[in-house]
């Protein structure tokens, strides 16, 4: 189990060493518009989820946001300072 900062590490790491095999490398290389389709896609699995699936899927669908949003943080040079500066 890794928290929402440990991912952010992992993710930045990955995104520095630019290993070719890395889907968050592959993830990256979308470019902006590639990952906001993505994280409108987790959103709405998240409602659906949420409406019709249980917790168990829930909780996956929301991981799977959270991971895409980070992508986009990266894409977009954000850090975890600058949107919990807005919490």
């Amino acid at each position: 189990m890794k928290t929402f900062e440990e991912l952010w590490l992992e993710l930045s790491e990955k995104a520095l060493v630019k290993d070719p095999s890395s889907r968050t490398v592959e993830s990256l290389a979308l470019g902006t518009h590639g990952i906001t389709k993505k994280v409108l896609e987790e959103a709405g699995e998240v409602l659906l989820a949420a409406e019709a699936q249980g917790d168990e899927a829930l909780a996956l669908e929301i991981s799977q946001l959270l991971y895409w949003v980070q992508v986009l943080m990266l894409d977009k040079g954000l850090s975890l300072e600058d949107v919990y500066r807005r919490l």
